[in-house]
This record gives structure tokens, C-alpha cells and sequence, in this order.
């Protein structure tokens, strides 16, 4: 929008770098150009502002494929007014010489004309297209149809307007339709979600599996292990009891050697001295053979009176005196 002043009965009208200014006056063409500055009587003036920059224009539209299913079309297009004066020409570009604002709606008429030129080639291309093909290639058909049609159509030219872009953003069909249609995707990736969740237990499984078989196979090694171990105690007791006996056995044997030898050593020393003993004895009667028997007696009394205990006083009585003397007095003859 123009940017207008008052100035005692003058006005001043400054426009922006995007928007072309057309002043007529008397019929006369006074100025014309973007960005333009400059006073002007306004009962005498007779002004148009028309953008020349880039505009977008959204669209909405509803259209029928060719399996009678409605689908949603979201579009944008980008225009520009090529032609300033031709558009000016051809829509009403006019500004209220007071305010600056447009008298009529001229943006409105060409978005209108846009929305149905494009909607008209949208709805050629998805009539004969089914729901399936349309949600998959349906955007760059009609992307590409509308740009056609847009480029095709001769009243754009003819109003100086110039499309530079088309864009379709979705094409979405009735709610029903789509929560029918998100159905098989959801199970197919609900079954590939099951699956995958059934393969990891699967190899949860095999590898629970794996470790209870290296834990039975650990266990059957150390009880294989454990029965080795027993038979090689066994094995080793029975050899300490064998050696145990084999030395007892020897122990025994070296006593019983030692025990008869120690008899045997006994019993030729008893025999030595048996020996000795009669040797000395037959000696000894040897000796006694030629003494006379008084001195036997004599020896015999001695000897016994060696082997007598110690007497410390003797009594004598007159009887056994008298015997004495008698007896001794008897053998004196011979």
C-alpha cells in the first residue's frame, strides 16, 4: 500500500520498490514505475498501484478419482505480475487518492482465477486416476498437469500474469479411507515388528539353551573329574596301604630275625655256661676226689659259714658244749 501525505490541499504519494505506481491525470499518463515519489492534486489524479513481486497463493480444493473416492488437494502457486500496465489495464488496480488503499479487490479476482484454472487441470488428471495410483504418483501428476494447464491457459498472458512455480504438498483422502488403507501397512509392520520380536526370543532361547548345555557339559566334566580324583585317592591309599604292610611286613620280619638270633645267641651263651658250669663242677669234684673228709667238713663248714647272715653274740649252752666235745673227742682215734 502507498504511503500518502497532506500538504495543504497537495498530496504526496511515496510507493514502494515492489509496487509499480501508474498517475494519470486529464487522461495523461504523469508517472509510471516502481518505487516512485511525487505530489499530486487528488480531485485531478487518478492513481494505480499494481506488486510486481513474487506472490504466493494456497489452495485448498476437493476432487473424485476415478473409484468415486474423495481425496484433498493442497497446492501452492507462486505468480507475479509481469506487465504492470496490462494488469492495471485489465483488473482494477485503483487506489483511493486520500488513503492509499485499493478500491476494489484485485488480489482476490486473480487468486480466484488462479484457484480455478489449477483446480480445473487437478480435477481433469485425478478423474481418471484410482485412489491407489493417486496416493502414490498423484502428486507429481498433478503437479505437473496444473503447471501445464497454468502455462496453457491465455487469459494469464492476456492479464500480464506469470506463474513461477507450482507445488503440491499432499493428497490426502477421507479419514475412513485412510485409517482403511494405514490397516495392512500397520499389520504388515505389526508382523514384521512380531517377528522380529519372535526372532529375538528365538535366539534368546538358543542362546539360554547354549549356556544350560556348556553348564551341563561343565558339570559332567567335573563330576568326570571328581570320580577320577576318588579313584586316584583309592588308588594312592591302597598303594600307602600296600607299602605300610610291605614295611611292616619287613619291620616284622627283621624283628623276628633279630629275636632269633637274640635266642639263639641266648641259648648258646646258656649252653656255654651249662658248659663252663659242669666243666667247673667236674673240675672242682675232680679236685675233691683225693681230700681226706675232715677236711671236706672243715671246707663245707667254711663254706656254709660264708653263706651264714652276720651273727653279733652266740650262746652256748652247756648241753650242746658237752655234745660238741663229745663228738670231737670221739673221733680223735682214728
Amino acid at each position: 500500500m502507498a504511503d500518502i501525505t497532506r500538504r495543504l490541499g497537495w498530496r504526496h504519494l511515496r510507493g514502494a520498490p515492489t509496487a509499480h505506481i501508474r498517475h494519470h491525470r486529464g487522461g495523461k499518463l504523469l508517472h509510471d514505475g516502481p518505487g516512485l515519489s511525487f505530489w499530486f492534486r487528488a480531485l485531478t489524479a487518478a492513481l494505480s498501484e499494481v506488486p510486481v513481486d513474487d506472490r504466493e497463493l494456497a489452495m485448498t480444493f476437493r476432487a473424485r478419482t476415478s473409484d468415486f473416492q474423495d481425496v484433498a488437494v493442497q497446492a501452492t502457486v507462486t505468480y507475479r505480475i509481469g506487465d504492470p500496465a496490462l494488469a492495471a489495464a485489465r483488473m482494477d488496480f485503483s487506489i483511493d487518492p486520500d488513503t492509499g488503499v485499493w478500491r476494489g479487490a484485485p488480489l482476490e479476482q486473480l487468486g480466484t482465477l488462479l484457484t480455478e484454472t489449477a483446480q480445473q487441470h487437478a480435477l481433469d488428471v485425478l478423474a481418471r486416476t484410482p485412489l491407489s495410483s493417486a496416493l502414490v504418483d498423484g502428486v507429481t501428476a498433478v503437479r505437473e498437469r496444473v503447471a501445464a494447464g497454468l502455462d496453457a491457459e491465455p487469459r494469464l498472458p492476456a492479464t500480464g500474469i506469470e506463474v513461477v512455480a507450482v507445488r503440491v504438498m499432499a493428497l490426502r483422502p477421507e479419514p475412513e479411507v485412510e485409517r482403511a488403507l494405514r490397516t495392512p501397512a500397520r499389520e504388515q509392520i505389526q508382523q514384521e515388528a512380531d517377528r522380529a520380536t519372535y526372532e529375538r526370543r528365538a535366539v534368546a532361547v538358543e542362546r539360554e539353551r547354549t549356556i544350560a548345555e556348556n553348564e551341563l557339559a561343565s558339570q559332567i566334566e567335573l563330576a568326570r573329574r571328581e570320580e577320577q580324583l576318588v579313584e586316584q585317592r583309592g588308588t594312592n591309599a591302597r598303594r600307602e596301604a600296600e607299602e605300610h604292610a610291605a614295611a611292616d611286613a619287613v619291620r616284622a620280619e627283621a624283628e623276628a630275625t633279630r629275636s632269633v638270633r637274640l635266642a639263639r645267641a641266648e641259648a648258646e651263651g646258656v649252653r656255654a655256661v651249662g658248659v663252663a658250669k659242669a666243666q667247673a663242677q667236674a673240675a672242682w669234684l675232680k679236685v675233691h676226689e683225693d681230700v681226706e673228709v675232715a677236711t671236706l667238713h672243715a671246707l663245707t663248714g667254711t663254706r656254709l659259714a660264708e653263706n651264714l647272715p652276720n651273727i653279733d653274740s652266740l650262746t652256748i649252752s652247756p648241753d650242746v658244749l658237752t655234745g660238741l666235745l663229745a663228738k670231737l673227742g670221739a673221733r680223735e682215734p682214728e
